[in-house]
């Protein structure tokens, strides 16, 4: 299989944003971004994974807000004038999400041809090699391109998700049922 024909089955080459997390640039395909918002006030869910930041009210709906940098292994991003959530839909299979990554900050929209993509390599990055698509050649650096589906899994946000409704039923007063 070539790199141009990766596991999801995405065109690698294309047009790509890239964001900091952490002092690293990263990519993800342009066309699974559905917008970029200011960071604001985020509401911290009790009893969520711990890369789970909180959820944002995105005119009028909740949207989970991902801190990537946990995710990845790091310590959690610290918030600055320049943070900001990069508002993603995600799919696995029939399921699509609407979730929010939250970057240091938005570098740009870059184009990537085939020739710029590099296979990621098997050690030294921070990122599981499962959710790394390829390394994009930016001059003499490299930019993580993200396979967005998998990092933002939402099979493993849908097994948080009744974690904690497991969690929260199970702590709940019992019912006034008559014996």
């Amino acid at each position: 299989m070539s790199l141009s024909e990766t596991k999801s089955q995405e065109p690698i080459a294309g047009q790509f944003l890239t964001f900091f997390i952490a002092g690293e640039e990263y990519a993800t395909t342009i066309l699974k971004i559905r917008e970029v918002v200011e960071f604001d006030t985020i509401t911290v869910v009790p009893n969520t994974p711990a890369w789970i930041r909180g959820v944002i009210n995105l005119r009028g709906s909740v949207l989970p807000v991902v801190d990537l940098a946990v995710k990845f292994g790091l310590p959690p991003s610290s918030i600055s004038k320049f943070s900001c959530v990069v508002v993603a839909e995600v799919g696995c299979g029939d399921v699509f999400m609407t979730m929010g990554m939250l970057a240091d900050s938005v570098s740009q929209v870059i184009e990537f041809t085939a020739k710029d993509v590099e296979e990621p390599p098997p050690f030294g990055t921070r990122v599981k090699i499962e959710y790394l698509r390829g390394m994009g050649r930016m001059g003499k650096k490299f930019c993580q391109i993200l396979d967005i589906d998998k990092v933002l899994s939402a099979d493993e946000f849908l097994a948080a998700t009744d974690t904690i409704e497991c969690a929260q039923s199970s702590d709940a007063p019992p019912s006034d049922q008559q014996v």
